[in-house]
């Protein structure tokens, strides 16, 4: 008969050992007396039995729960998963576990979010806010990630400058009549990408908002945006800013049989996990959510481990070391020259002949 393994614990170490489970605890700790050699046999046998301390265990020791809370805005948004993938691994880095709560969007349960990872004993917390709130009065250390122009910002992704790059990129394939896509004017994030784009455009040029929002009170949600409108009134360019805003314009043009981007181009924001796939492949900003979640998570656990809670800000985030991450413009085939302004640049001069 086999004999049976030893549990990967306190106890299995123990008996493996022939010491006891105190002083396997004290040598996994770092506390009480115990010999070099013998700490180095017990971290040894414990690293070869798998041992993983257990987390209820370290928060009955040490006071602290080693866990981080996360509040989003909309889980059902393609975006927000991925920010909560990339929160989670640096907190892991960081020797913590995330807890996720989401808001739906609403202030309320934004509130009753926060108010509930408390109740569970998180140590810190990152809030990617509702657009067009603040967060205070939270009885933690608080990392918030929205906009660079959100009074109490931790860090974010220099929105603007994503923006800048849109403009720059359609100005220079020859786009002076460009429509802006955004769901909501009370979003800072949102309206920091319009700025942009708009900034990054040639003073001249002729550009027109769309809010989505405002639409959808009027006609309904899911209406129409009425963008093969605009390609008849001259517009050449649709600058959304988001992925999800640029695909409803991407079918809606291909349903009005108006081609992408022979006739009008196409750019996102964000670059989804299918803006590479889509037909055309979306032109489109990208964020680096790795270095964002790895700055707020190292200046929350900067908080937890050093803060006097005196000195918690009334409203807002913690300061971290840089408070924006610039991001990257991806261009594909949803954005080309623009076809009309080559036209009318070829239209023959005086003494010219065409055939």
């Amino acid at each position: 008969m086999a004999l049976q393994k030893p549990a990967a614990n306190l106890h299995g170490i123990a008996a493996a050992l022939g010491v006891s489970s105190a002083t396997v605890s004290n040598a996994l700790s770092g506390k009480g007396r115990v010999s070099a050699e013998l700490g180095e046999r017990i971290r040894k046998m414990a690293a070869e039995m798998g041992y993983v301390p257990s987390p209820a265990a370290r928060a009955l020791r040490t006071g602290r729960s080693g866990v981080l809370g996360l509040v989003l805005p909309d889980i059902g948004n393609p975006l927000f998963p991925q920010i909560a993938q990339a929160i989670e691994k640096a907190a892991a880095d960081a020797g913590y576990g995330v807890l996720i709560a989401d808001s739906h969007g609403e202030i309320a349960k934004q509130t009753d979010a926060i108010n509930r990872l408390i109740e569970r004993g998180v140590e810190g917390m990152v809030v990617v806010p509702r657009r067009g709130t603040r967060i205070a009065d939270v009885d933690c250390p608080v990392a918030v990630i929205d906009s660079p122009s959100t009074p109490g910002n931790t860090v974010a992704a220099d929105h603007w400058d994503g923006g800048v790059q849109i403009g720059r990129h359609l100005a220079g394939l020859g786009h002076s009549n460009v429509v802006m896509i955004a769901r909501n004017p009370d979003s800072n994030v949102q309206n920091d990408r319009i700025g942009g784009i708009r900034a990054g455009l040639t003073a001249s040029a002729r550009t027109e908002t769309l809010w989505i929002a405002s639409l959808e009170e009027r006609h309904g949600e899911g209406c129409r945006l009425g963008v093969a409108d605009k390609v008849r009134q001259g517009f050449t360019a649709f600058a959304a800013a988001s992925d999800l805003h640029a695909l409803r314009v991407l079918t809606e043009l291909q349903d009005e049989g108006i081609a992408v981007p022979d006739e009008a181009s196409v750019t996102g924001f964000d670059d989804l996990i299918w803006a590479s796939v889509v037909t055309p492949s979306l032109t489109t900003i990208r964020m680096d959510m790795a270095r964002i979640a790895e700055v707020a998570v190292t200046a929350l656990v900067r908080a937890i481990d050093g803060e006097d809670p005196a000195s918690r800000p009334a409203a807002g985030g913690v300061v971290a070391d840089i408070s924006k991450v610039a991001m990257e413009l991806v261009i594909r085939r949803s954005s080309a020259a623009n076809n009309k302004k080559q036209t009318e640049d070829k239209k023959p001069t005086a003494g010219e002949h065409t055939s």
